[in-house]
């Protein structure tokens, strides 16, 4: 499949101009043109063939890193109760989407991140890899948890909503959940 971006669509200037001096523009604008890769599908009846070819993959993809055997990714997602409690949930809900999407895509060329995203995960985000949604009561409390994340070198992101400069929320990117656990040991998991 190709994708070309940005998609160029005939425009006045062109079709005003004279045939040669048309054919002559295309010329002088190039656009890259990017392979994507087929996807992988996204149904659990698909994928689960493979799940028994890929178990001795993934065991040695989580034993290589520092990471303890059969420890799991995680992502922690912090959001803060105070708003929860003030805002529409619908608008909580997408401040933790943002920062989550945020934190994988800053971190996407990491190998945790890699292996959280791979094709063999994302049917069974529950058994290899999780994400875990936690709160804080506010402002104070989620940044004071950012400065200790960035402080231990924890990569994460804290979404802070435009144009009210407000941080909302925190999420790591995927780590080996031995290593950051201690961090979120004391927060409530959010209901």
């Amino acid at each position: 499949m190709l994708t070309l971006l940005p998609l160029r669509l005939p425009s006045p200037v062109t079709t005003a101009l004279p045939p040669a001096a048309a054919a002559a523009l295309p010329g002088l604008v190039s656009f890259p043109v990017r392979r994507t890769p087929p996807r992988a599908s996204m149904s659990a009846a698909a994928s689960a063939p493979d799940a028994a070819a890929s178990a001795p993959a993934a065991a040695t993809a989580v034993s290589e890193g520092g990471k303890e055997p059969g420890d799991v990714l995680v992502q922690y997602v912090v959001l803060r109760r105070d708003l929860a409690d003030a805002w529409p949930l619908g608008s909580v809900v997408a401040q933790g989407c943002h920062a989550a999407v945020a934190a994988v895509w800053a971190h996407r060329d990491h190998p945790d991140t890699t292996a959280y995203c791979g094709p063999d995960n994302l049917d069974g985000m529950h058994k290899a890899c999780s994400t875990v949604t936690m709160e804080v009561k506010g402002e104070t409390q989620l940044k004071n948890l950012a400065e200790k994340l960035e402080a231990a070198g924890v990569r994460h992101k804290v979404w802070i909503e435009q144009p009210e400069n407000i941080p909302t929320c925190i999420a790591t990117a995927p780590c080996p959940k031995s290593q950051v656990s201690s961090f979120f040991k004391k927060l409530k998991l959010c209901k």
